[in-house]
């Protein structure tokens, strides 16, 4: 009985070392990563936003852009901030409950609260109309956005987009995070030590087999999801990513606003030929541009396409596949990271892009 006290004593120090170990990361990231927004109150949630005004001749419609899972604000901010300064009214904003915003009511644990907090924004900024553009989870919200939110929307650009129920599920820390009690314990004390030490391979696996950008984990602040707050409700919105989109996809049809879906073959976090494939199927005016030789971060290593395509939903007409086709010559080397140790489902994905490697689909 001795040694089960004893055990029960060491387990619960490791516990309190973990936690503190924790807490003195918590604030080691937020002071090397503070808020550069603002904070404004919307739908009973405290969201944290960076809004780049430009003149009303600035050519584009105000765009929104959305982050994905374990993201922030950051992300698309330190690449289309620049590449689109003085062009467009622009609106970064930390998704409910990652970055710097509060999560808010239960409803924003669900991509379509999500969207209906940042129609609420919207509302609150003075846009009418916007163009929306999310990136992998964040297309997810983009969609529901689209769906129900019409009337605001301009047209969508879904950048590596996850859209349809798909096979192997999610890794197991994002169900274990989610779990009430357990959850809670889990990312209180390990999540962050652990994490830290998985960041270097994480961002490879997004890019890979491209090269990820220089100071890429700095620049986008990456390391502010491995707080416990951060943590559980980005584990929230994945575990329970299935369930909605099994729910919502059959919606994709009744989408008539505009969609340029831009994703890579070689994604190794989400599969282009079931979500990207599936929503050029799907939505009626949709256009997709499939990248040979590109990853989960198109968003990066295209993102010249992606400012012609936000220029295309504007009315502009560029050749987004000649673009691509430039690309493709510029990437086809690119052989960076192990693209099969990234992959969930291995044996399944090889077999889907051998199928649609016999049946190909047409996209230009």
């Amino acid at each position: 009985m001795n040694i089960i006290y004893a055990l029960a004593f060491f387990l619960a120090a490791l516990l309190f070392l973990a936690a503190g170990i924790t807490r003195l990361g918590v604030w080691q990231i937020e002071r090397a990563n503070p808020p550069i927004g603002r904070f404004k109150t919307v739908n009973n949630t405290k969201l944290h936003y960076v809004h780049i005004k430009n003149d009303a001749d600035a050519g584009l419609p105000p765009i929104v852009f959305l982050h994905g899972a374990s993201g922030n604000l950051r992300d698309q901010m330190s690449i289309y901030g620049e590449a689109l300064k003085n062009r467009a009214e622009m609106l970064f904003i930390d998704r409910p409950g990652h970055g710097y915003s509060k999560r808010g009511p239960s409803s924003n644990d669900r991509p379509d609260g999500q969207a209906a907090t940042i129609a609420a924004l919207l509302d609150s900024l003075g846009i009418e109309k916007a163009i929306i553009a999310g990136h992998s989870f964040g297309s997810i919200v983009t969609l529901s956005f689209a769906l129900n939110h019409p009337d605001k929307t301009v047209g969508t650009l879904l950048m590596s987009p996850v859209s349809h129920p798909w096979p192997g599920g999610v890794s197991w820390y994002y169900n274990l995070t989610a779990m009430p009690i357990i959850g809670h314990i889990f990312s209180e004390t390990l999540a962050l030590p652990a994490g830290r030490r998985q960041l270097a391979g994480g961002t490879a696996c997004v890019f890979a087999p491209n090269e990820p950008t220089s100071d890429y984990t700095n620049k986008t602040a990456v390391r502010l999801v491995l707080r416990p707050y951060h943590f559980r409700n980005n584990a929230v919105d994945v575990a329970g990513l299935y369930d909605y989109v099994s729910e919502t996809s059959p919606r994709y049809k009744e989408i008539k606003t505009p969609s340029i879906i831009v994703t890579g073959n070689r994604d190794a976090i989400v599969l282009p030929e079931i979500h990207s494939r599936g929503l050029d199927a799907d939505i009626e005016n949709s256009t997709l541009v499939w990248i040979k030789n590109v990853g989960h971060k198109s968003d990066y290593i295209a993102s010249d396409i992606m400012v012609a395509a936000l220029e295309n939903l504007a009315g502009a007409s560029n050749d987004l596949f000649v673009m691509r086709d430039a690309l493709e010559v510029k990437v086809a080397n690119d052989a960076f990271g192990p693209v099969e140790n990234c992959l969930d489902n291995e044996e399944f994905r090889d077999k889907v892009r051998l199928e649609l490697e016999q049946n190909t689909v047409t996209d230009s």
